[in-house]
């Protein structure tokens, strides 16, 4: 009888596996996503944009809920990352790290 293959990641079955994957397959945790954090003024209000995330390795609408609710704010999901309204971008550094992503600060 041979072993089934597991995750060298968490140790469980292939087929049980739910660390999250990016498009190719390969296991792309939230510690390997470098997010970066930068604030956008548009219309003349502030928008905080978190972006450099693997879309297929992270759940992006469950990001936004919680970053959303962090910061008491609105937002979305666009095609370069999470948006969040408001000039929240401490926050949302403060977050990711919490969450476990290596996120910095982008622009001034």
């Amino acid at each position: 009888m041979q072993q089934p293959v597991t995750c060298a990641h968490c140790g469980a079955a292939l087929a049980d596996c739910a660390c999250p994957r990016d498009a190719s397959g390969q296991v792309c945790r939230p510690a390997d996503q470098p997010a970066r954090v930068r604030r956008e003024k548009r219309r003349g209000k502030w928008v905080t944009v978190v972006y450099q995330l693997d879309p297929a390795a992270t759940d992006l609408k469950r990001l936004a809920k919680e970053l959303k609710h962090k910061c008491s704010a609105g937002g979305s999901v666009t095609a370069d990352g999470v948006e969040v309204q408001g000039d929240h971008r401490n926050t949302v550094v403060a977050a990711l790290l919490a969450m476990g992503y290596p996120a910095k600060p982008a622009g001034g």
